[in-house]
């Protein structure tokens, strides 16, 4: 498929200090948005610094680009604790694991992205380390094998994933807080790219702000990446100061519209209206037409035009709403389901 801009995926050049690090909030004061799971993490984390113990284990999940790593950094700073960073794929045997939890000091935050990924025999071995602070893990093979069993300081994991339905039930049912998090409205959009355009050093204006908010899909990370493109129109061909038109040139050049839909986008659903009228058809006929993965259509594709209510999931498969054809100028009499 096209490369995009408005994936909400982490992208290679963003894992530096500047966007990474930089545009990050440090606290809940900067973190913008996620009302309901700032307050009551913020309840925990005082309860827990009150009593002197270690938070709760943490689960957040949601679609990609929400804010998961950034808010998992949150809490270690309000608790005045580390953050040690791993991710699921990252761990392939017990002994990774094993090696992560000696090494952690007590009140240490552990965070794992993607957290669905872990293989079941590590899992396995993180179930009694969530529950217990307890380490159970075989040493030798064969007969001589033996159980070897360590203590750990108290500690705590929170877990990010994009895909929580693949988590297994006695994992999810370890964690004492479970946190959803939602699609930004416009309104934090636009405060989120006014505080980035500060720490960045670019004046942006009022409607340049609304202007790259509405095609930000609602994603902070996307906002971010269309801010530093549109940025970079400005200093070429501009002063350097961030304004409308200066936006909507940079975000026409990137065909990115007005909704927020690039070309993969559009592709996609005008491959669904083409091809099978404009469904229902299943996701793997789908991914096979567009050649793409399963799971990156649901986890990446999927949301984003289903929240705006361009594509519905139904019993028989995908379908393409008449808001859809009439945003990409089909006919919806084309199709008698539409009518």
């Amino acid at each position: 498929m096209i490369e995009r801009i408005v994936n909400s995926e982490a992208g290679e050049d963003e894992n530096t200090e500047q966007t990474e690090v930089t545009l990050r909030p440090r606290d809940f004061t900067s973190y913008i948005g996620q009302e309901n799971a700032k307050r009551n993490l913020r309840l925990a984390i005082q309860a827990a610094q009150k009593r002197g113990e270690a938070i709760d284990h943490v689960l957040l999940h949601g679609p990609p680009g929400l804010g998961k790593t950034t808010l998992a950094g949150v809490i270690a700073r309000e608790m005045g604790t580390n953050l040690r960073v791993t991710s699921g794929p990252a761990i392939e045997r017990a002994g990774d694991l094993a090696s992560l939890l000696t090494n952690i000091e007590d009140g240490d935050i552990l965070f794992i992205d993607e957290i669905h990924r872990l293989p079941r025999s590590v899992e396995e071995v993180l179930y009694p380390a969530m529950e217990d602070f307890r380490l159970d893990i075989m040493v030798g093979k064969g007969p001589s094998a033996r159980s070897l069993q360590l203590d750990l300081p108290a500690f705590t994991i929170i877990g990010a994933t994009t895909r929580v339905g693949s988590l297994s039930a006695p994992l999810r049912d370890r964690f004492g807080m479970v946190h959803r998090l939602e699609f930004y409205t416009h309104q934090e959009m636009v405060e989120i790219l006014h505080r980035s355009g500060s720490i960045i050093g670019i004046a942006v204006a009022s409607e340049a702000a609304d202007e790259i908010a509405r095609r930000a899909r609602l994603t902070p990370r996307v906002a971010n990446r269309l801010l530093r493109r549109v940025r970079d129109l400005a200093d070429v061909k501009g002063d350097g100061s961030l304004t409308q038109d200066i936006a909507r040139e940079a975000l026409t050049m990137l065909e990115i519209d007005e909704l927020g839909l690039d070309g993969a986008d559009r592709m996609l659903l005008s491959t669904i209206i083409e091809n099978h009228n404009g469904g229902p058809v299943g996701i793997d006929t789908i991914a096979a037409l567009v050649s793409e993965e399963r799971t990156t259509i649901e986890d990446v594709y999927e949301p984003y035009l289903m929240q705006i209510g361009f594509l519905e999931r139904t019993p028989r498969g995908r379908r393409v709403s008449a808001q859809a054809y009439r945003h990409l100028d089909y006919d919806t009499g084309d199709n008698p389901a539409l009518v």
